[in-house]
């Protein structure tokens, strides 16, 4: 079988240019689209849905609807890897199934924001339900096989690293890409209302995105680098064996607490930068569009770190870099600005940030691909598919997990307005927030500890000695 060449390796990685920036158009609009904050309603914002925790007090409508949906997707995971690992079609396992993705995924991402009653109405709520769980079906459909390919495609150490190297670079612009309405959609508002300001920047950015997932699909021929039997376990016999993998079991853990802290951030740094740092909510754009722009800096010289100190390491330190990140965070609302100069402090975080980001967006990935690798040789079965499904169901959990806990401690010391879209944060519940994520964080590098990565290499090492 060939191996990629650098150049394919860059045309894979187009792929995860487009799913992630749809990806990010729902993280990022998809809750401030249809829960339009008092200023977004002055501003021409249609409520398309009842407001406020109107579900058991705690819950929005869209809340639950998002809940429900990601009870779907935890299904669809482990079925559309299962498809794919069994998968006999004559162009390869993974391919065809991104190829049939693409599109839908990308047509059903603009649909989910065009809901089709201008004011609240029960019509919008079946709409939004029906579209946002086609949108997670379609994205599975494209990402776990796209994902499986990682470990297929990478036949040596230094070809996965590469491939993980550029999908992430790829994630990061996506995920910028995805922002960038915040830009264009104020110049577009005047001529053509609130709503279409946006779905206009959603049609330009899914028409790109859909050319990007296509383009190693039409470019790359899988069988010309990837000769894999199909798997025969059905799903639920997949996914035991997947889980009973003792290192897998290991990273997984250690995953979740990563994605929790990641998130609790995320979702956070809107209200770290307005609430803690005292500071316009502008600078959220600049501190994560810095903090990305310096994290691709160090990008190079990760792969020539990964090979003098292994991936575990590194992965741990970069749980304990971002730990630190969270702690400066976290003390912000300790200190106060009157001292340090709130935009201090975000430039504080970002540099501290940056490194840990560069380690955690590449290596984990490359970690996937290698437990893949070794159990395949161990068992004798090829099921990639399933080892990424069952990584992405935890980010998805870790994610979940991060949103709950992020709106119940986020508003410790306030009153919260039920019949109110916005989240009334405390400097008091931001500051445990940051704590909370630095035990998070701290936790993960524990639970990695324990990961034995010179047995999964050795395994690796003695099959591919032998192939030679």
């Amino acid at each position: 079988m060939k191996r990629l060449s650098k150049r394919q390796m860059r045309i894979f990685a187009v792929g995860q240019l487009g799913w992630s920036t749809l990806s990010g158009i729902i993280s990022a609009w998809f809750v401030t689209f249809y829960l339009p904050t008092q200023s977004d309603i002055k501003g021409g914002a249609t409520q398309y849905i009842l407001p406020g925790l109107v579900i058991g007090g705690f819950l929005t409508v869209l809340g639950l609807i998002t809940a429900l949906s990601r009870v779907f997707d935890a299904v669809t995971d482990p079925l559309i890897a299962s498809l794919s690992d069994r998968s006999k079609n004559k162009r390869g396992r993974r391919i065809p199934f991104m190829q049939y993705a693409a599109v839908p995924l990308s047509v059903v991402t603009v649909l989910l924001f065009c809901a089709p009653v201008e004011q609240i109405s029960s019509w919008n709520i079946v709409w939004i339900s029906v579209f946002i769980v086609l949108f997670y079906l379609f994205m599975t459909m494209y990402c776990t096989p796209y994902n499986a390919l990682i470990s297929e495609f990478g036949k040596t150490q230094d070809d996965r690293m590469y491939i993980s190297t550029a999908i992430s670079l790829t994630f990061f612009a996506g995920t910028l890409l995805a922002y960038t309405p915040f830009a264009f959609a104020g110049m577009l508002r005047g001529s053509v209302g609130f709503a279409w300001s946006y779905r206009i920047c959603f049609i330009v950015l899914a028409v790109i995105s859909c050319i990007c997932m296509l383009i190693p699909t039409f470019c790359l021929k899988e069988k010309d680098f990837v000769d894999t039997k199909p798997s025969n376990s059905n799903m639920f016999k997949s996914l035991g064996a997947t889980f009973r993998n003792g290192s897998f079991r290991t990273f997984v853990g250690s995953d979740i607490m990563y994605w929790v802290g990641l998130t609790l951030f995320q979702t956070g740094l809107p209200f770290f930068v307005k609430v803690s740092m005292k500071l316009d909510e502008s600078y959220t754009m600049i501190f994560l569009g810095g903090m990305t722009v310096l994290s691709a800096v160090f990008y190079p010289i990760v792969p020539k770190l990964v090979k003098k100190f292994g991936k575990k390491k590194l992965v741990i330190s970069g749980f304990l870099g971002l730990a630190l990140a969270y702690v400066i965070t976290g003390l912000i609302g300790i200190i106060g600005t009157t001292l340090i100069p709130g935009i201090v402090y975000g430039v504080v975080i970002c540099v501290i940030a940056a490194f840990p980001m560069a380690l955690l967006g590449i290596i984990p990935q490359s970690i996937v691909a290698d437990v893949a690798e070794a159990d395949g040789y161990e068992t004798g079965e090829n099921r990639e598919g399933m080892f990424f499904a069952a990584r992405t169901f935890a980010m998805k959990f870790g994610q979940s997990l991060a949103m709950l806990v992020f709106t119940s401690l986020a508003i410790i010391g306030t009153t919260q307005n039920t019949n109110s879209n916005d989240i009334t944060a405390s400097v008091l519940g931001m500051t445990i927030v940051g704590f909370v994520a630095v035990a998070f964080c701290v936790l993960g590098a524990i639970i990695l500890s324990f990961y034995k990565e010179k047995k999964v290499m050795a395994t690796i090492e003695k099959n591919h000695n032998k192939k030679k």
